[in-house]
């Protein structure tokens, strides 16, 4: 019986799941005797080898240590199933490849401490300023189907107040503050799930000189593939100056090849594309139109100023306090949580060649 338009199935858990193994093993018995016409539908052998896949991947994370576990729960936020298809998406269905990886980001959560990041305010003022003015990023407002719509000026941020390590603290800062603060809060308004966001790049300023922070934007773009993996809808690029296309042939081959399918370039400033998906309200200040150009007329959300920054800030200071008065009043160095992060083979491979070729006078060289 075909469902009602708009209703929405109850996930399969626990006692179903196995069902629907069990169900997979007898479709595998019957398929030599039934006829054609009852043989179940590519779409639900599908469905039933996803199940497959999540009950396994669920059953090898029963086996974790404690401290996984409990840096999973915090991960996963009570939707464990959402988070195992993340990262079996990410490794293409492969069970054992998904466990790998999730367990490989979980260590990496403890050894890191990211379950306690956003009590770790980055200070002084002037240097978390310093970050904001720097690495341009903001939430401008939600889809229509209540996907936040996060704003990046790519071509702005110079990436030149802070260490690199000040700004992947700060990103992953963000990443956190969206799992565990903007998500669910998006969730409760829109009444179903809501894990996912979108990106808009603001090409806007971009030059070919931009290119020297490729190791850091490389880093960070890691950090996300390795450790938040399916978290982004699409990429959409905007504004891009003619330069953009010699650029993408140098960023691109370091980008994983599931990242590199939701890019989406845009014509122009991209308005009438994303008017698709969400309101006038929603659109970044660099996405608005008036007259023949795109311009401001929308508050900055870019700003230290703007509320979304405003309110991360102050929910990392009561997290901050909240930490403090568990301690008994002791706090460690406020604002130093050094987090270590991968630095890929490409550009390792990418300095090395641009090393050789600056010795001997030729031009630089492009990961391949």
């Amino acid at each position: 019986m075909r469902r009602p338009c708009g209703s929405r199935e109850k996930e399969p858990t626990g006692g179903a799941l196995r069902f629907l193994c069990r169900m997979k093993r007898v479709y595998k018995r019957a398929w030599r005797v039934l006829p054609s016409d009852s043989l179940p539908s590519c779409a639900d052998r599908m469905a039933i080898a996803s199940e497959d896949a999540i009950e396994r991947l669920s059953m090898l994370m029963d086996e974790a240590d404690d401290l996984l576990k409990a840096t999973f729960q915090n991960m996963h936020q009570g939707h464990l199933t959402h988070t195992l298809m993340r990262f079996l998406k990410a490794r293409e269905w492969s069970v054992p490849k998904a466990h790998e990886m999730l367990v490989n980001c979980l260590n990496w959560r403890v050894q890191n401490q990211i379950d306690d990041i956003l009590s770790k305010p980055i200070t002084p003022a002037g240097l978390y300023r310093g970050i904001r003015e720097s690495q341009l990023i903001g939430l401008s407002g939600y889809s229509k189907q209540g996907f936040p719509v996060f704003a990046i000026g790519a071509g702005l941020s110079t990436f030149d107040k802070a260490s690199v390590r000040d700004y992947v603290q700060s990103h992953i800062q963000i990443n956190e503050y969206r799992d565990r603060v903007i998500l669910p809060a998006a969730s409760k308004k829109y009444g179903r799930h809501v894990g996912t966001c979108y990106k808009i790049l603001d090409m806007t300023g971009l030059k070919f000189s931009s290119l020297s922070q490729i190791k850091l934007l490389t880093i960070i773009a890691t950090v996300d593939d390795l450790n938040y993996p399916e978290k982004t809808e699409t990429y959409y690029v905007v504004n891009a100056p003619y330069i953009f296309s010699a650029c993408w042939k140098v960023v691109k081959p370091l980008l994983q090849e599931r990242t590199r399918r939701k890019v989406q370039v845009l014509q122009g400033c991209g308005r009438d594309e994303l008017l698709k998906i969400m309101d006038y309200a929603s659109l970044p200040h660099f996405c608005r139109r008036e007259g023949s150009s795109c311009s401001g007329g929308a508050a900055d959300c870019y700003s230290l100023d703007h509320p979304f920054h405003q309110q991360l800030y102050r929910y990392m200071k009561r997290e901050a306090e909240r930490k403090e008065a568990e301690n008994g009043g002791k706090l460690g160095k406020e604002g130093s949580l050094p987090v270590e992060v991968p630095i890929p083979e490409a550009i390792i491979e990418w300095e090395l060649h641009n090393k050789l070729g600056d010795a001997s006078g030729r031009a630089m060289d492009t990961p391949s």
